[in-house]
């Protein structure tokens, strides 16, 4: 396994989303992180490179796409892997719903109707879009694969996306238990 590029505290403590992209069902979306890394991987690859300029469209950094589905669309260069090894399709290629820039991805809304086969993706500025992150099941094998080190996964975030979007409680006690004494 590469290193992985996404720093473990991305989305904690004071960190606030830049935005979110939305699943067309009203309940689930994925936080956007960071205004992003200029010098991430894709930055500096040849084939992402030629297919924005074949696009018409200029590169600028993306920041980090979910928080338990953490992808860094900067060092993104669309191998893939992710979507091979994915048992329950949580990755989508953003491009094959929606050809936009990527850019046009912060706060925008997906059906999650795009292609989950590796080999179906558009071109290289393709990022792999985490639409399905509420449905990940932490198996780890997208962290793993990806040859970019650009995936993190990492369940106990889903604290951090709650905090984000107002929505986490804190479960009180019971202050007793199986191993309680008097």
């Amino acid at each position: 396994m590469v290193d992985l590029v996404i720093p473990e505290d991305f989305c904690l403590n004071d960190v606030k989303p830049v935005g979110k992209t939305s699943h067309a069902d009203g309940e689930n979306f994925h936080w956007i992180w960071g205004k992003g890394d200029p010098d991430g991987k894709a930055f500096s690859n040849d084939d992402v490179k030629a297919a924005y300029e074949e696009h018409g469209e200029e590169m600028v950094p993306l920041g980090i796409h979910g928080t338990t589905v953490a992808v860094d669309w900067d060092s993104c260069i669309a191998a893939g892997e992710c979507f091979g090894v994915c048992p329950v399709q949580t990755f989508q290629w953003y491009r094959t719903e929606k050809d936009i820039p990527a850019a046009e991805c912060l706060d925008a809304t997906f059906e999650g109707t795009g292609l989950t086969e590796a080999s179906e993706r558009l071109d290289a500025s393709d990022k792999s879009q985490p639409i399905r992150e509420h449905d990940c099941t932490i198996c780890m094998a997208c962290q793993e694969i990806c040859p970019q080190g650009a995936i993190r996964i990492e369940a106990a975030n889903q604290e951090w996306h709650e905090k984000a979007a107002g929505t986490f409680v804190v479960m009180p006690s019971s202050g007793g238990g199986p191993h309680a004494h008097d």
